[in-house]
């Protein structure tokens, strides 16, 4: 009969929330939104990919490098780049591209090694002192005004002084360069964190200290020490270079790109790729690290990643 109301059945509830699962979609993980900004940085974006490619070849460097790091051919010494030596030869022969490539694994294990130990040790002093304060900061932050107040290269030396060359000790002096830096830089955070709402909450609800710095604090201070990191990471192949280049780091016969400049530096004149390669690859590496610590700045930046996510610069 016409003019009469169509009655309408209510939708399901099944039918409702599948409605509603489809229009809204899942949040983001935080580290994959992460990367997701990061890729959009040009700059960070290739020295990333740079750097991946170095640790690849410092992680198959005997599968990759043509020859042995030791491999002498005297009717080949210091011959010049060519298809059969694309980077030449030493004033023994040896193969200068196969040289690089396995000094890559031992100037990139010396600076992952010292950074490592710099910041397990730098981030937990500085956490402890930037969460309990008081005599613990005042005790702990002094010590490492102390260690600070010395010269990095300085400091350095005397640690090998001490226990010797060599690129375990090489990686400790270096380590304990930075330890002050990973300290003040944690403890810096952790004083912006610590009185935050979510922690004086969790305190006032029986949380141990244990669980505030691992659960709370730390994650939430922990761009900053990521940032540092990578600037860490390439002030320590620089320094791992230098102290080789003074005879006090890696020794011969190991290849590593500042004992290879510091042999090529006899030869500057006649031979300039004994020093011109390896050099090149301390720079393409230091600068990466540097270019990457950038992106990750503006990355974890909570203002610069709201304007990155928005689309703005």
């Amino acid at each position: 009969m016409t003019g009469q109301p169509v009655p309408q059945t209510a939708p399901s509830p099944d039918a409702t929330e599948a409605g509603v699962r489809s229009t809204q979609r899942p949040p983001r993980p935080r580290w994959r939104e992460t990367l997701g900004l990061l890729a959009r940085n040009p700059t960070a974006a290739v020295a990333a990919t740079v750097l991946l490619l170095i640790v690849l070849m410092a992680v198959f460097d005997e599968t990759l490098a043509p020859a042995g790091p030791n491999e002498i051919s005297v009717e080949d010494r210091l011959q010049a780049p060519s298809w059969e030596h694309p980077f030449g030869t030493d004033d023994l022969g040896r193969d200068i591209l196969s040289r690089v490539i396995l000094g890559a694994g031992v100037s990139l294990r010396v600076g992952f090694l010292a950074v490592a130990f710099a910041l397990v040790v730098g981030a937990l002093i500085g956490l402890l002192a930037g969460f309990y304060g008081r005599w613990v900061d005042d005790v702990l932050m002094r010590f490492m005004d102390i260690l600070f107040a010395f010269p990095a290269v300085l400091l350095a030396i005397a640690v090998l002084a001490v226990r010797g060359p060599g690129a375990g000790n090489t990686a400790l002096a270096i380590g304990i360069v930075y330890i002050p830096v990973f300290a003040r830089v944690t403890r810096a955070s952790v004083l912006g964190v610590r009185e935050e709402v979510y922690v004086r909450a969790s305190r006032s609800v029986g949380a141990s200290d244990l669980r505030l710095l691992t659960r709370h604090v730390l994650p939430n201070a922990a761009p900053p020490i990521i940032v540092q990191t990578s600037i860490s990471l390439a002030f320590a192949v620089l320094a791992e270079a230098a102290l080789s280049f003074l005879g006090l780091g890696t020794q011969p016969p190991n290849p590593s790109w500042g004992l290879m400049l510091a042999e090529g530096r006899g030869f500057i004149d006649i031979a300039w790729w004994l020093a011109f390669f390896p050099g090149m690859a301390i720079f393409l590496t230091v600068l990466c690290f540097n270019l990457l610590g950038d992106g990750l700045r503006d990355v974890l930046d909570p203002r610069q990643r709201t304007l990155m996510a928005g689309g703005g610069r």
